[in-house]
């Protein structure tokens, strides 16, 4: 078979949407998400194994490449934003793939006095987490940047109020956890004097002591310049990556050191990675399949986004809405951490998958694609076989998943629809053929995430298997929910 990425790629123009089909004794669902103009690369760019596995420790060079998680775990992505409507309080929300965010616990800390905004969150490595945020709303002087702990992510404690030391300053806004490939910890922080109050400048504040309550002087970060703000940086082997949103234009900008503090050179300004403008708050996490994900604040337009990066910040897919918590969240950043707890689905074996929110119905095998079918005692011999799929590692990642028919063929998506085919070696079908496993909504059931199309689940759709974008609604949780069964055949 010819690859994808030959003459009918996953793209919008060749995917079935599936409109209006009923799923269930004639009643009409809605139209199957059709995905925007993604330019998603589909010859990933390996990431370098020394990239940093940011949020555990944001911005700490790690040892190994990105991987989905080992059978048993999860990963998790815990993010603390403001809502929209109320900037003294913040909101907690967890999601297992960056994408789908589900709340935890809302008004999860209200400072004693002040605002917060701007909240960037961090794993220590006491095994606390700790707040940083802004202290003030944005007509105000801000002078201070907060501090919080909490032992579960949940339940925070107010620490302090730390006062930057700049000369004359006017504002300190949007502090980033920055910990470096020494074990320091580090905030970065936009701030401003009082000449002139709305022209920022990166700074970086290092803590002196363990316990985050003694800091540095400010060292300005050099080359990224003035009248920009918001700035995350994130490490990759020896070189330091910074996205500085620039006020005057109102892009986001890219630039790149060899040191913390710089000397930074931008590298691409003005709509170089296709977001648009009046975007900021960038904040990077790696994907478990080794892509990079920046979420981005489109205040300009009332929507929270996400784009992906798969060779190392040189192209970015085009951006999407945040489902769920677009329109609601404020600027954020999220911490990564793998946890125990996630689905265990043992590979060398055969299983069938039976549906969670139709459990009469179980992947079957026809022809090629891959359907939706009634399989039961008095199915025949073909048709059971036909629902039965060997188990095996990923094909891309040894801690994802692969399905194999009798015949030998894999399961893999193509136009954004399941289907079988020959493998054909390639570092394309071995993507296309690999999926991440997440928790499910159902007892024992397991939700299956492409895995070169990050945030996008196999899931039922007019009897057929898709593979379609997550939308944060329960009845797309529920149709992308499988329960692996003793094998029919």
């Amino acid at each position: 078979m010819p690859g994808p990425d030959a003459t009918t790629p996953d793209t919008p123009e060749a995917a079935d949407t599936g409109a209006t089909a009923p799923d269930r004794d004639g009643a009409a669902r809605p139209p199957a998400p059709s995905p925007s103009r993604r330019t998603l690369l589909r010859a990933l760019t390996a990431v370098p194994a020394s990239a940093l596995l940011l949020g555990e420790l944001p911005g700490l060079a790690g040892t190994a490449a990105a991987a989905a998680p080992p059978s048993g775990s999860a990963t998790r992505y815990t993010i603390v934003p403001f809502p929209n409507s109320d900037d003294g309080t913040v909101n907690v929300y967890q999601s297992d793939d960056a994408t789908d965010f589900r709340l935890v616990r809302a008004s999860a800390y209200t400072p004693p006095t002040g605002r917060i905004r701007d909240a960037s969150v961090l794993r220590h490595t006491d095994g606390f987490y700790y707040l940083t945020y802004t202290t003030r709303t944005w007509q105000d002087p801000s002078t201070t940047i907060g501090f919080a702990r909490s032992a579960d992510r949940v339940g925070w404690t107010f620490l302090y109020d730390h006062t930057v030391p700049v000369a004359n300053l006017s504002r300190a806004w949007a502090p980033e956890w920055f910990v470096d490939a020494d074990g320091s910890v580090n905030v970065i922080v936009s701030c401003s004097t009082t000449d002139n109050e709305w022209n920022f400048v990166p700074y970086r504040l290092r803590a002196t002591n363990s316990s985050l309550t003694s800091w540095s002087s400010p060292v300005a970060l050099a080359g990224i310049g003035a009248n920009h703000i918001d700035t995350f940086v994130v490490r990759i082997g020896s070189t330091y990556h910074a996205f500085p949103k620039n006020e005057t234009t109102k892009y986001i900008e890219y630039a790149t050191a060899s040191g913390l503090t710089g000397p930074y050179t931008i590298r691409r300004t003005g709509d170089w990675a296709g977001w648009g403008g009046t975007r900021e708050g960038p904040a990077l996490v790696r994907l478990d399949n080794g892509a990079w994900r920046m979420f981005f604040d489109g205040y300009g337009d009332g929507g929270y986004y996400y784009s992906d990066s798969h060779d190392t910040f040189a192209t970015w897919t085009a951006p999407r809405r945040l489902p769920g918590v677009s329109g609601t969240a404020r600027h954020f950043t999220p911490v990564k951490e793998t946890v125990a707890g996630g689905p265990s689905l043992p590979t060398g074996v055969t299983r069938s998958f039976r549906s969670a929110n139709f459990p009469t119905r179980y992947w079957q095998q026809q022809s090629s694609p891959a359907d939706l079918a009634v399989v039961s005692s008095s199915s025949t011999a073909a048709q059971k076989q036909a629902a039965a799929f060997a188990v095996v590692p990923g094909l891309a990642d040894a801690n994802g998943f692969s399905f194999r028919d009798a015949s030998g063929r894999y399961l893999r998506h193509w136009d954004f629809r399941a289907r079988f085919d020959a493998n054909d070696g390639s570092a394309v079908f071995a993507r296309d053929a690999t999926f991440v496993a997440r928790t499910g909504t159902a007892s024992g059931s397991v939700r299956f995430e492409s895995y070169n199309y990050p945030g996008y689940y196999l899931r039922h759709y007019d009897y057929q298997l898709r593979v379609d974008p997550a939308d944060a609604t329960d009845l797309f949780r529920q149709d992308s929910s499988f329960v692996p069964v003793t094998a029919w055949a």
